[in-house]
């Protein structure tokens, strides 16, 4: 299996998220955090400010780590090694994109039926300040299966 390493990040306070609605290419339509592949020769760490700032206009001060996920397609050979970053500091006010419309959302309102079906799974985590890997199986844009770890901050 090959693999492909991929960047995801999202700001949040104590009461809200900052989501993008794709626009275009993979996932158009759906709901998600910023972020996109990382090129060669850039940092994992680089791409996610690269893309936050392509794709909402913000630039990230400061970014945590706190999570992995794998994703695999039935029928591709690629493996998407997605790695996920909380924003705790950061400039700019969200900013429409080409690629993305941000939209704050309250955290009790976050809109799961226009996202990838497994954010429903880890983003609760993440918005709970949790560590977590996970690998996640689709058919199209059915999920099959998953595993999700939790660890102790």
């Amino acid at each position: 299996m090959n693999k492909k390493v991929y960047t995801l990040c999202l700001l949040s306070n104590d009461t809200h998220v900052l989501l993008g609605l794709k626009k275009r290419g993979f996932g158009e339509g759906y709901w998600n955090g910023f972020g996109g592949k990382v090129e060669e020769g850039e940092s994992i760490e680089t791409a996610t400010r690269r893309e936050l700032l392509e794709e909402a206009g913000i630039h990230a001060a400061r970014l945590e780590k706190q999570g992995v996920n794998s994703f695999e397609f039935v029928g591709d050979p690629v493996i998407l090694e997605v790695h996920i970053f909380s924003v705790p500091e950061f400039s700019g006010k969200p900013k429409e994109s080409d690629e993305m419309r941000p939209q704050w959302f309250k955290k009790n309102d976050i809109p799961y039926h226009a996202m990838w079906a497994d954010d429903k799974f880890w983003l609760p985590h993440f918005l709970a300040g949790q560590r977590f890997a996970g690998v996640f199986t689709f058919k199209d844009k059915k999920l099959l299966k998953h595993t999700l770890n939790i660890f102790d901050a």
